[in-house]
Parts: structure tokens; C-alpha cells; sequence
């Protein structure tokens, strides 16, 4: 068995929170899967219909969070930060049984479903993993926003850009290699939100769950949570979590190259949307000995991001 097979848990996962938009507590059980099995989301508070595919295609929400549903119109929201610790630590496979509609929101970042994953280990498949290669050069523009993606034959990147008004967050901008770089900051980085923005997520029905124990919240310049920053670039760090979750939507890992300005949950899963709608887009290769570049060597390797 080596880094070239595809992987799953090595024994079943319990953790429960709240979810930070319902309010509303929810437990989770993450069961290994077999190969060839993806990422699937079971509703068990349902009796039937409860099976949702975490796949671009099935994305219907990208207001503050991604959810997606099935054909049923069964959902689970805010999946972004347990398929961004996926996509980092290179969880191929995994069944996510959920009792309600949201994700627990935790600590904010990915770092308990790491800390978890870490404890129980990985099991490697006998089953050679699978790639997406981009072909093409493909951008999307919403007025300041964009989003990109350029070919690239062996790096998976993501470039993030943030632009604040307030000065505390201001212009951040962070570029990481997922093959080859430390992702531990990434991983750890929590979701945040500015201080009058509290109200209009209340008016949307939204935040009930936030507080900050699982929130950065700034007021002003300042910070309100009396623990500080886990690191000087949390706040794209953030973003940059949110987008390898979403960039997972598509099954597989990405060789290409990804820079994003001001973008979020919508400008991922259109781009994802984009790459798919062409083949000529893309190529799925599956991985086989001396097929693997050099920079995967260590992209499997735990104790470097956890």
C-alpha cells in the first residue's frame, strides 16, 4: 500500500456542536467507506431519500456556507470545512452520517475533524487514486470578484486574495501548494465575520449558532475574542479552507493552479461548474507508480498538517 491508493478512515468518527446558521445541535458519525465509494452525506433522521452526494452538480445554496442536496430535495448545509480537511489530509472515501440539516460548526476551522482523523488513523485501499488535470485556462469575473484556474502538470495551488474596509483585516493575500506545503495554519484558520454584520445575518435568519467560541469577530479594529489569532493571515487562511472544501465538490484531487480575489462558495462552484461543462476542460487520469510527480511524496504525510 502506498501514497498512490486511495484512502478512507481507519475506524469510525463521533463529534457533536451546533450548526452555526440553525442554532440547532446536530451529531455526526464519519464511517470508513470502500474504494471508489467518494464523499457521502446520509441524513439519519430521515428514513428514506437521506443519501446526498457531496458533487458540484448537487450544490442548490452559497450564501454563507455550501449546501447541497439530492433529487428529493433532502439537504446538509455548511460542509465546506470537513471536505476541506478531506481534500488536505487526503480522505478519498468516507460515509458522513448526520442528524440534521447543518454540519457542527466546532471550533470554527477543520482543526477537530484533523485532531479526529489523526487519533483513528488511515487505511490505504488496494485502489490507485484518481487526478483531475486542467487543459485550459479558465476564468469568471463578477464585477471586482474573480476566480481562475490555469493548467499546470504537477502543482495543486490556490492563490486567495480578501479586501476589507476594516483595518484590522484590510488586503490579505496567501498562496499555497496542497502537495507540498504545511497546511496546519490553513486547517486551523476560523471562519469570522464583522461586528455589524451580526444583525443582517440575524435578519436572514442566519447566525444562530455563532458565537465566539467558534467565530473571529471583529468590532471596529478590534478583535472580541480574548484568545487572539492562530496566526497572522487567519482571515484568507479562512478562505483559503473554504475553497480546497469546495474545490473537493469535484471528486478528486486538481493538478492546476487556482487564484481567487474576493471570491467565496458561488465563484468556486461556478468554476468547478465551468471546468465540467467542456471535456476538453479536463482529464481524469488514474495515478500509477512512476506516473506520480515528486511533489505528492509527502502530501499524505499527517503529522506535516496535523
Amino acid at each position: 500500500m502506498t501514497i498512490l491508493n486511495q484512502k478512507t478512515l481507519s475506524d469510525k468518527i463521533s463529534l457533536q456542536g451546533v450548526g452555526v446558521h440553525t442554532g440547532k445541535k446536530v451529531k455526526i458519525n464519519i464511517i470508513p467507506a470502500s474504494p471508489n465509494t467518494g464523499i457521502i452525506f446520509k441524513r439519519v433522521d430521515l428514513i428514506k431519500n437521506n443519501i446526498i452526494i457531496a458533487n458540484y452538480a448537487n450544490v442548490t445554496n452559497t450564501l454563507l456556507c455550501t449546501t447541497i442536496s439530492n433529487g428529493y430535495g433532502v439537504s446538509v448545509s455548511t460542509i465546506e470545512h470537513l471536505m476541506g480537511a478531506f481534500y488536505g489530509i487526503g480522505i478519498d472515501n468516507a460515509i458522513v452520517e448526520i442528524d440534521s440539516f447543518e454540519m457542527p460548526i466546532l471550533d470554527g476551522s477543520a482543526r477537530f475533524f484533523l485532531q479526529e482523523i489523526k487519533r483513528v488513523g488511515i487505511k490505504h485501499s488496494d485502489q490507485p487514486i484518481k487526478i483531475i488535470k486542467i487543459n485550459k485556462n479558465i476564468k469568471i469575473e463578477d464585477d471586482q470578484k474573480f476566480i481562475s484556474i490555469e493548467k499546470s502538470n504537477v502543482t495543486s495551488e490556490i492563490e486567495f486574495e480578501i479586501k476589507y474596509k476594516n483595518n484590522l483585516i484590510n488586503v490579505q493575500k496567501n498562496k499555497v501548494n496542497i502537495l507540498e506545503d504545511n497546511l496546519s495554519d490553513i486547517l486551523n484558520s476560523r471562519t469570522f465575520c464583522l461586528y455589524e454584520d451580526i444583525e443582517k445575518l440575524k435578519k436572514l435568519n442566519l447566525g444562530k449558532g455563532g458565537s465566539l467560541d467558534n467565530a473571529i469577530v471583529i468590532k471596529d479594529d478590534k478583535l472580541l475574542n480574548s484568545t487572539g489569532l492562530r496566526n497572522d493571515k487567519e482571515f484568507v487562511n479562512h478562505k483559503i479552507l473554504d475553497c480546497m472544501g469546495d474545490l473537493f465538490l469535484s471528486g478528486h484531487k486538481i493538478i492546476g493552479s487556482v487564484k481567487c480575489s474576493q471570491g467565496g462558495h458561488k465563484l468556486t462552484n461556478e468554476l468547478l461548474r465551468k471546468i465540467f461543462n467542456d471535456k476538453e476542460n479536463y482529464s481524469l487520469i488514474e495515478i500509477k507508480g512512476k506516473q506520480l510527480p515528486h511533489t505528492f511524496a509527502d502530501y499524505f504525510d499527517l503529522k506535516s498538517i496535523a
